[in-house]
């Protein structure tokens, strides 16, 4: 059963317990662009008192450098080497796991963060923001050439996701067995300023049904995104608190990697989802309403 926390003792035990503290983005942080009450504060809180700060997002859309620009924009402090995407752990599996030859290319459904990732990382890319791909035409089978050079498709969020996208990418991977089917993470929804809309995990969704095959996913809860952060940063497990707003992803990332989970309030789940006759069965080890509530250590 979640403790749910809410009195200054209760705060400080954490802070106490957890020397590495792991943030989710999206619906932790901030929702869309605006920053969520009291958020700086508490990282300022956790950076005075010699806390290492990792902030772990299945966000696609933007590579690190990006991701850091947006920390900049809303005034919080972060370092480029303290941010670790799902865009980013695709990367490093396709080029550092299964070890993509340098000769082969990647097919991608997603956004620019995405291909600068992949590009960091020495993979050509076709599709994603290629104009031609972005298209709303009709796709035509009879003219469309593979490239036989594609070894892998990606999928993350693609807010310019369309048939054409769709069908290029079924057509890799139905032909060509050994083509590795990636998906940066499998979220269902995404939270934006104004509310949910659909995930990267309903992006790749029709590709899933269509093939009847499921991707191998580096974002969270997968193991993948923990090797890379671990792969850059020591920290000890026991000592270390994973925090998010989503049950399926964040605190099972968390719970997968033996880590300590927190859940805020202020994303995805509801207090229903966690209590009740059809509560979750995945339990946070924590639950605050949100991230700000830990301000009253600093008053």
């Amino acid at each position: 059963m979640s403790v749910c926390l809410s009195k200054p003792e209760d705060y400080e035990a954490l802070l106490r317990d957890y020397d590495t503290w792991l943030f989710d983005c999206d619906g932790v942080l901030w929702r869309g662009d605006n920053l969520i009450e009291g958020v700086t504060d508490v990282l300022d809180l956790l950076r005075r008192r010699n806390k290492k700060v990792v902030f772990v997002t299945n966000n696609a859309t933007k590579s690190r450098r990006s991701y850091k620009a947006k920390f900049d924009q809303l005034g919080v402090q972060a370092h480029v080497d303290e941010v670790y995407g799902s865009a980013y752990a695709a990367a490093v599996y396709v080029s550092s796991v299964i070890k993509l030859p340098k000769t082969k290319k990647a097919y991608v459904i997603g956004m620019a963060g995405l291909e600068e990732e992949l590009r960091n990382e020495g993979i050509q890319v076709l599709g994603g923001t290629d104009p031609q791909d972005c298209t709303l035409d009709s796709f035509d089978l009879g003219t469309f050439k593979r490239d036989p050079d594609v070894g892998a498709v990606i999928c993350g969020l693609d807010t310019k996701i369309n048939y054409t996208k769709l069908s290029k990418a079924y057509q890799y991977l139905m032909h060509d067995p050994a083509c590795h089917f990636i998906a940066t993470n499998e979220d269902s929804t995404y939270p934006s300023a104004h509310g949910l809309l659909p995930g990267a995990g309903s992006v790749s969704a029709p590709l899933r049904y269509a093939l009847n095959k499921n991707p191998v996913c580096t974002g969270k809860p997968s193991s993948t995104m923990l090797d890379c952060i671990k792969a850059k940063i020591q920290f000890d497990p026991k000592r270390t608190l994973m925090i998010g707003d989503r049950l399926n992803t964040d605190i099972q990332f968390g719970q997968n990697g033996g880590l300590a989970t927190l859940l805020v309030l202020t994303g995805v789940t509801l207090e229903s989802d966690i209590t009740g006759p059809d509560a979750s069965s995945v339990v946070p080890d924590f639950v605050t309403q949100s991230l700000g509530d830990l301000r009253v250590l600093d008053k």
